[in-house]
């Protein structure tokens, strides 16, 4: 744009410079007639010379009134040009300032859905979501549900539909009438904490989306109560794979460093793709949904704190005992390198199949970190204390490494602990490629003995 109007300028000097320079002749010297010195009075010159002027040759009138036409011609052609570019110039500027315009609005379109006017909270990328049952509203990517369609989903609640219970409420499977089977969380209404972690919830989810991050596909309010329907994990949560009757057995080893490749992708987007970061403050395995393809997919938002509403202390802690980073324990003091602490707890149990905190008398307790720590550094240990159903299924250098960047997460000083995003890239080669990884798995016979 600066360009055209330095163009417009060194034309519009060059024009306006061409005609004066030429309307003074160096020397003008017209040569005496050779006849009659009176010109007929028709070809009279336009501008008539006075009487004063009289004793100036008639030649000398004659070239000076032409000179004066071909200036006023000149004159009008550099008008007229100048006219012609500054209408070019102020159409393609127009042009130009419109296609901008259309851009930005789709730009603006394309972000409002993962905008947080309040809070200013925006991820991305974010794609839209519609949900397929019928709703009466909207509130961002999530739908308003009416209560008897909730009531008609799950048979009036019925118990055998319960799919779990967590610290708010019951969780039920839910069939619409599109045959769309989902979770429906029913919390207990009535106290101010569920409200607060209701609201939450669904003000976080309801503006984003990832792989890994659990989808809330709508939300209803009937007086009291307060419901959340998500979409429904086929495969119940990680605790539940690794703790409960199969203990562990459906898990394998690329399948758990895939399991432990989309926490990390999930945190990754909370933490670096969302303005102000998001904590998720509650990071554990019973949080970590599996779909029917072992997808894993962080959810429970109700505890989780945006960077821009961190303070430096907070004064209620909350979460669960054996997840929580012990800066954020004693002092209170809560960042994302908590959420990496939660995240090395949890690859913890899907190294050694145990849980975080396990009873090692009739009074006393034992974390892992207490237990894990001085063989997870030892490599000659390390093997043994593997979980039985996947031990010597791994190649040695790859159990080496994720002990490595579980020592990392767990460590006491929050500033010795990786970024998530590192976390994320050691990751990607130790997961076959068919699993969302990099690795390709050349022999499959075990290496680790």
């Amino acid at each position: 744009m600066l360009k055209l109007l330095i163009l417009f300028v060194v034309v519009m000097a060059a024009v306006f410079s061409s005609p004066l320079s030429s309307s003074t002749p160096v020397d003008v010297r017209p040569e005496p007639p050779v006849s009659d010195p009176v010109l007929p009075t028709e070809k009279e010159p336009i501008f008539q010379a006075s009487s004063s002027s009289g004793a100036h040759s008639p030649g000398a009138t004659d070239v000076r009134a032409v000179q004066h036409q071909n200036l006023n011609k000149k004159i009008l052609i550099a008008l007229i040009v100048a006219s012609t570019l500054l209408g070019g110039i102020l159409l393609l500027l127009s042009g130009l300032w419109v296609y901008r315009l259309s851009k930005l609005k789709k730009s603006n379109e394309k972000c409002q859905q993962n905008a947080d006017g309040a809070k200013g909270l925006s991820c991305c990328p974010v794609k839209d979501k519609s949900t397929p049952f019928k709703a009466s509203g909207r509130k961002g990517l999530v739908a308003v549900l009416e209560y008897p369609s909730l009531l008609a989903a799950t048979s009036n609640f019925m118990e055998e539909n319960v799919l779990g219970e967590g610290r708010l409420g019951r969780v039920y499977k839910a069939k619409f009438d599109n045959d769309l089977e989902a979770a429906v969380k029913r919390l207990c209404g009535g106290r101010q904490e569920v409200n607060k972690e209701f609201e939450n919830e669904v003000d976080l989810l309801s503006k984003i989306q990832h792989q890994n991050i659990v989808s809330l596909l709508g939300y209803s309010i009937h007086g009291d109560m307060r419901f959340l329907v998500y979409e429904m994990m086929q495969n119940s949560s990680l605790e539940f794979q690794l703790h409960g009757p199969s203990r562990g057995s459906t898990l394998s080893w690329p399948l758990r460093m895939k399991i432990a490749l989309d926490i990390a992708r999930g945190l990754e987007y909370l933490h670096e793709r969302c303005n102000p970061p998001v904590i998720h403050r509650h990071l554990k395995s019973s949080n970590i949904l599996l779909d029917s393809s072992f997808n894993a997919k962080i959810s429970d938002f109700g505890l989780s704190v945006t960077g821009g509403n961190l303070s430096k202390n907070i004064t209620k802690i909350s979460g669960s005992l054996g997840y929580l980073a012990p800066e954020y324990l004693l002092d209170g003091k809560l960042t994302d390198k908590s959420d990496v602490y939660g995240f090395g707890i949890i690859l913890l149990e899907l190294l050694m199949g145990k849980r975080p905190v396990e009873k090692v008398g009739e009074t006393k307790c034992q974390s892992i970190v207490t237990w894990a720590m001085p063989q997870l550094t030892d490599r000659s240990k390390l093997p043994n204390i593997v979980d039985p159903t996947i031990r010597n299924t791994m190649d040695v250098k790859h159990l080496y490494q994720v002990a490595a960047v579980a020592v990392l997460c767990v460590q006491p000083e929050p500033s010795y602990r990786p970024l998530i995003t590192d976390v994320l890239h050691s990751f990607i080669p130790l997961v076959p490629n068919e699993l969302g990884g990099s690795l390709r798995v050349v022999d499959s016979t075990p290496h680790c003995s």
